[in-house]
Formats: structure tokens, sequence, C-alpha cells
């Protein structure tokens, strides 16, 4: 039996290799294994080749694999490109028929998925299910659970469409389970589940910050649609009536953003999210978010640049960028969650920041997060209460002279909403006074940035997020990271430790930990930072906050995300 299996379903777009991947990990996550799962596709509608990777295992998993043991492929030109991809004894099923081969090689297995399709439902559209059938029965899930996630996904079809699912898949399940490899890759059984506890979720980056930004109490939401980050548009919007959100979709990002800010100005917690290109645009408005001390919250789901670069790619580029976007100098903060789990929490906690600071909080994320997925524990929407930094209506009523930029010891001036009193409100983008009014005065000027900068920044210090650190005391090596390489941080830790390997990583990258880097790192014999990136912009970041050099970077700037096994073998030569 097998503890571990990873599987490659891959064709051209819209081919259905999404469909196949969702109902294989809501059918290994119902039959109780861990899973991982991402999604590499070109920027097209149709054509191409695009793959839906899961990684199964009766341990808690994190990243990509480099070798596939079971590849699917629905195309000719996919058995082409992927077959160098199969591990030693792996499994490598097509349709022969419909790639036109003449002749199969070892360890290629022929399915008619055509055939059988037709012979079933008298359509080719239950491929998917045929391809399903057929990878849970090799893997030995029982049947009953495919027929139920069949129904799940596919539970706005008829019922004539829904059993011809299931009858075609069935097929396919009946030619797995007979597959003379099939004991290679049977699962040893999963995690049972009570059904009365909280069973994990399947998560993946956008429903998280989506959910998040929800629970926090997110009431306007504006954006232009822009990979990767468009997923967590379309979330907020579908549920925007049920939580009584306000979704724009604007004509550009510049446009977003100031939406977003004059939201917020008149009290609505306000959020807004784009990718590199779109942040660009937006450098105006954090600066105008800064001088106007209005909190929002923005999402960069970075993609590789510059310019349009590739939509549909993964990178980690935008570091230096976003913590210091916008002109002038003003107090921030950047959170780079490693994992869905992560950017749950750290959304919702970027909107009690960006509301007790009046500062905008930028998210960093990336393709890579945005769209794998993974099973995580129940989350607890309790663990970050929802806090509101704001003159109350009752207090409101009472308020007399009321300055927006009252100077403060904190650099926070109580904040009211303007429709809630009956004073005027002076607020400006220009440099000015307590009250609002534009000034020129010298010491008003330094009064004023000592506020936005430095005092906000003494606070904000205080409620820095801390590095994930394990291993670190006595480690050989230290891997660095932020963001979403967290996962191979975490597993080549694993795979390493009795070489006294350990890794430190980021969630937080501004204001920057340095005081825990330097207790973390100060002593270390060696560190390698891992970086989406071409520069290592987080090792340079780390030197010039603590003076601490890196020894070495693994950078990987191709679009793609680190496998597990490619960045193993970079390391164990350096022990």
């Amino acid at each position: 039996m097998a503890h571990e299996v990873s599987i490659r379903i891959t064709g051209e777009a819209g081919q259905g290799t999404q469909t196949i991947g969702d109902v294989l990990c809501r059918v290994f996550k119902a039959a109780g294994y861990h899973l991982f799962a991402y999604q590499d596709f070109m920027s097209r509608i149709r054509g191409g080749n695009n793959f839906f990777e899961i990684r199964v295992s009766t341990r808690p998993v994190h990243s990509p694999r480099h070798k596939q043991d079971l590849i699917l492929c629905l195309d000719k030109a996919s058995v082409d490109i992927h077959k160098k991809d199969l591990a030693t004894d792996g499994i490598l099923f097509l349709d022969r028929a419909a790639s036109k081969l003449a002749a199969l090689e070892e360890p290629m297995f022929d399915v008619g998925f055509d055939e059988i399709s037709m012979r079933i439902a008298n359509d080719r559209l239950y491929i998917n299910s045929i391809a399903c059938g057929l990878i849970a029965g090799v893997t030995g899930i029982d049947f009953s659970i495919v027929t139920q996630s069949l129904k799940e996904v596919f539970a706005r079809k008829s019922e004539a469409v829904i059993q011809n699912n299931i009858n075609t898949s069935r097929a396919g399940f009946e030619l797995g389970m007979e597959n003379p490899h099939k004991e290679m890759f049977t699962l040893a059984p999963g995690a049972k589940y009570d059904p009365m506890a909280h069973a994990p979720l399947l998560l993946d980056g956008s429903e998280a910050i989506a959910s998040a930004a929800i629970q926090a109490g997110c009431g306007f939401y504006s954006a232009y649609p822009m990979s990767p980050s468009t997923n967590i548009m379309n979330i907020i919007a579908g549920r925007s009536a049920q939580h009584h959100i306000v979704v724009e979709q604007a004509e550009d990002e510049i446009a977003a953003v100031n939406m977003a800010i004059g939201a917020s100005f008149a009290g609505s917690r306000a959020m807004t999210s784009t990718s590199g290109g779109g942040f660009c645009l937006m450098a105006e408005g954090v600066s105008l978010a800064g001088m106007t001390e209005t909190p929002i919250v923005i999402v960069d789901a970075q993609r590789p640049g510059p310019a349009t670069g590739f939509p549909t790619r993964t990178e980690q580029a935008d570091l230096d960028f976003v913590i210091s976007a916008g002109h002038g100098e003003f107090a921030r903060v950047v959170y780079a969650p490693g994992s869905p789990e992560q950017a749950y929490y750290l959304t919702m906690q970027a909107f009690n920041i960006a509301d007790k600071y009046q500062i905008p909080v930028i998210i960093l994320t990336d393709q890579f997060l945005q769209d794998s997925i993974v099973d995580t524990a129940a989350l607890d929407p309790g663990r970050i209460p929802v806090a509101r930094y704001v003159i109350s209506k009752q207090e409101s009523a009472k308020i007399s002279g009321y300055k927006r930029y009252a100077l403060t010891d904190t650099g926070i001036s109580p904040r009211a909403i303007p429709s809630w009193f009956d004073e005027v409100m002076y607020a400006d983008s220009d440099e000015h006074t307590e009250e609002g009014h534009i000034t020129e005065d010298a010491a008003m000027r330094k009064q004023m940035v000592q506020k936005r900068l430095h005092k906000k920044l003494h606070g904000l210090l205080s409620e820095i997020e801390k590095p994930t650190a394990v291993n670190v005391e006595n480690a050989d090596v230290i891997l660095l990271g932020f963001g979403s390489t967290l996962g191979i941080l975490q597993e080549t830790t694993q795979a390493l430790e009795k070489r006294k390997v350990g890794f430190v990583h980021l969630s937080q990258v501004w204001p920057f930990p340095s005081n825990e880097m330097l207790r973390l790192l100060s002593d270390a014999r060696m560190i390698i930072s891992i970086e989406n990136n071409a520069q290592g912009q987080l090792a340079k970041l780390l030197r010039r906050e603590t003076g601490i050099k890196v020894s070495k970077s693994i950078l990987k700037y191709d679009g793609r995300p680190f496998c597990l096994d490619c960045v193993i073998d970079i390391v164990k030569p350096e022990l």
C-alpha cells in the first residue's frame, strides 16, 4: 500500500482538467486523506496545455512534487509534454484511439474514454467522470465516495445528467480496479472523521481572503479584474447580497482604489485587489490613503512582470515595490501569507490594523497561493475578533471643534464618520493642519510627518506578526522565505531534519521584524533564501534592515512554483 500518490490530469484548456481535479479533491478529502493541489494553466480559453496536480497523502502535505505517479492525458499533446515527468514506476493513462497513437509504450495504459462515454451516455461530455472513477479505482477509494462527490459538483444539473456522470464514472472505476499495477498505488487507510466534529476544509487562497474579508465586516469592495486576483471579487460578489456588501467592478485600478478610499472615508470597511500591473496604477491612491489617513486593505496577487508578463503564472517579485509604493513617507503594513489558513487570519487582522492605525494595509500573495488547494483545519472566526476604531454614533452627537488630524502621542487621531455629526469635517490630500486646512508651515509639516510615519510605526512594531521558526537552534542550514514558499520550507526541513536543517518564514514583511530576525539568525552558520524572483529581494531586505547576509539564494523566476524534490536536491550538497 502507498502512503502518498501524486496525480496529474492534463489536457487542452476547455477539456475539463479543473472539473476532474475538483471532484478528486472532494473524493480524497472525504476519504480522510491530506492533499495539496495546484493548477498550471495557460492564458487562453481553448487549446494549449493545462494541468491539475494533486498530491494525496496519509500525512499533511504542503507543496508539489516533480515526478508524478499517475498521469492522465486527455489529448495527444499532453502525452508528449508530460511523459518525462512520470515517476519510475508510474502509470500514464490515455485514449489511444483519440490520441491517434500507432502503439503504446511502457507504462502507458489505454482507456477508451470516448468509446465508454458514447456507449453508456451517448455523449462525449462524460470523459471527465470516467477519469475520476479511474483514478479512484486505482487508488482504492470506495465508489460511494465518488458518487457523493459527483452529486455535490453537479448538484445543479438534472437527475439524468447526474446519473450519467455516476454510470460513466463507475465504468472508469472498474477499469482502475482491474489495473495490474493497482496495488502499488492503493492508498493506506485515511483518517476517519466524526460527522459531529469539524472536518477539515478544502481551501485555496482566493476563498480564504474573500471569506475573511466578509467575516471582518468588509462593506465595500471595488476592483478591476486582473488575474490572479479576480476570483476574490467573484466570491465576494456572489455573497454580496447575503452580507450587504457593495461590490463595484471599476473601469480601471485607479478608479478601484479611489472608490475604496472614498467608501472607507464614509465609514465602510473597504477593500480592493489586483496584481502587480494594477497595483502600479494604485500607487498614487496608496499615497492618498497615507496622507488622508484613511484605512484601506489592498491585495496584490503577484504574477510575473514587467507589464502584462505571464498573466496566469506565479512570482514573488513585487516585494520591493509594495513596501515603498506611493510617493512620500508614511506608515503601511505588508502581510505575506504562506498558506490559505494564514491568508484567512491575516486578512482579518489586516482590516483591524488598517482601522486602528488609519493606514493602507497590503496583502502580498501570488498565483500559486491563490489557486492552490489544501486541506486545513476548520477556521475559527473568533480567533481575530472584529474591532472597530471609530467614534460611535452616540459619542459623535457630542462632537465639538472636531480635528480630523489631531496630534496625539500615538499618531492616531480620533476618527469620526462624516455623516454621524453635524459639524463640517475637513480632510485634505495637501499637507494640512490638525483641522484639515491646507498649510505650508514648516513646523506643522514636521509634526505631521512624525505623526503619519514615526509615531504610527512605533505602535505597529509592537504588533508585528512574528516569523515562523522551526529547528533553528544549532541548525547547520537555515532556509529563509516569505509568502507562498512556506510549504516548501516546511517539507524540505522535515525531509532533511536529521541533517540539522531549519527554516524561518516571514508572514509579515513590513514593518520588517528586525529584532526577531536578529535573534533567530545572528548566529546562523548558513542561511539559504528561497524566493520566486530573480534578485533575492528578501535576502537584500534582510541585509538592509539587519546587516545579516544570506549565504546563498535559490531563485526561481520562470513563472512556475518550486517543487519539493528540486529544492531538496539543491540544499543537500550544502550539508
